[in-house]
């Protein structure tokens, strides 16, 4: 009996390797049913929309986020709504915001953003959309350890390789977290950016103008001065008759 073990044991470790890769090249296509991070300009006065498929059961999630709008302009317009029509979701002129909606009935749905209220700056905004099924990143991996008596070898491997198969979906499931906490950051970052060099150009051109004004006032006041001492200029008798 204990050659037959160690036979079959070779044999599933021969084909357990295989298998794992396997899963590490398919699986990312399953953990969300639809995840889309993107960076649009909306020009002055326009509205761009994006159009989706959601199924009953799953669940919306999007978040945006002005990032440049030109002359420190940081909002937009947001519309989440059904193509009949039936607004979900309606912000005016925000910078950013979170919005989850859990889909009732199949339906397609329209993610809008309206720059229309801007007549001169466009506005450059980058948003992330997630839709998936509520409970498709929870696990099931099977904890009852009475349920390991009597199987197979080839059953208890199978079992095996479903915890490693829930431990890549944890895995991939905070990967995913992490690099769309990431994106977030880097947007932030974009937008501050932006921020401060319009805040850069501002403090420039203001402190231009200053310095003209100080020349000619400089330049005012020597031509002035001057003039007492000349008698015969015309600003010394404006003066004296004043």
């Amino acid at each position: 009996m204990a050659l037959v073990r160690s036979h079959s044991t070779h044999k599933t470790v021969a084909w357990l390797c295989p298998l794992v890769s396997l899963l590490l090249v398919q699986f990312p296509s399953n953990v969300l049913a639809i995840q889309k991070e993107m960076t649009v300009s909306i020009a002055p006065g326009k509205v761009d929309c994006f159009y989706e498929t959601a199924k009953a059961g799953q669940t919306i999630d999007i978040e945006y986020q002005v990032i440049d709008g030109g002359h420190g302009d940081l909002d937009i317009s947001f519309e989440l709504a059904e193509v009949t029509g039936r607004t979900i979701f309606a912000d005016y002129k925000k910078s950013d915001n979170i919005h989850r909606f859990p889909v009732p009935y199949d339906a397609e749905y329209k993610f809008c953003f309206d720059n229309g209220f801007s007549r001169a700056n466009s506005k450059t905004v980058f948003f992330e959309l997630i839709i998936e099924r509520e409970g498709d990143q929870e696990d099931s991996s099977w904890s009852d350890i009475d349920l390991l008596e009597g199987l197979t070898p080839e059953e208890f491997y199978e079992m095996k390789v479903q915890d490693m198969e829930d431990a890549i979906k944890r895995v991939r499931n905070n990967l995913t977290k992490a690099r769309q906490l990431q994106d977030m950051l880097r947007s932030h970052e974009a937008r501050d950016r932006n921020v401060a060099e319009e805040n850069y150009f501002k403090v420039n051109v203001w402190s231009f103008f200053q310095i003209l004004v100080m020349v000619a006032v400089g330049t005012l006041q020597v031509f002035m001065v001057k003039s007492l001492f000349d008698v015969d200029s015309r600003a010394y008798k404006l003066l004296t008759k004043l």
